[in-house]
């Protein structure tokens, strides 16, 4: 983030819009906006915001998986036989 171009007031971005959605699918970076010089919201083009998401889902998929293999490491596992025959007694699954 660039501070002296990606904050800038609301009533700036309203006057200058397009301005701002060009320099956002430019530079991929959100832009913060202000009201009475606090900062009060971010905005930010949907290819960029899909991105974020996308890298937060990844993140937390590494995250689930270090924790499982933690999990193993720890013996806080069950055989998977174990586990399939309880899920049959818990939902009365024949078979």
């Amino acid at each position: 983030m660039n501070i002296s171009r990606d904050i800038d007031s609301l009533s700036n971005f309203k006057r200058n819009t397009l301005k701002f959605i060009e320099q956002m699918k430019d530079t991929k970076e959100p832009v913060v906006l202000t009201i009475n010089g606090k900062a009060e919201l971010v905005v930010q083009d949907a290819e960029a915001y899909q991105a974020l998401l996308d890298r937060i889902e990844y993140l937390e998929t590494v995250e689930a998986i270090k924790q499982g293999l933690q999990d193993v490491k720890d013996g806080k596992t069950v055989a998977l036989e174990d586990f399939a025959e309880a899920m049959r007694k818990k939902h009365d699954i024949q078979g």
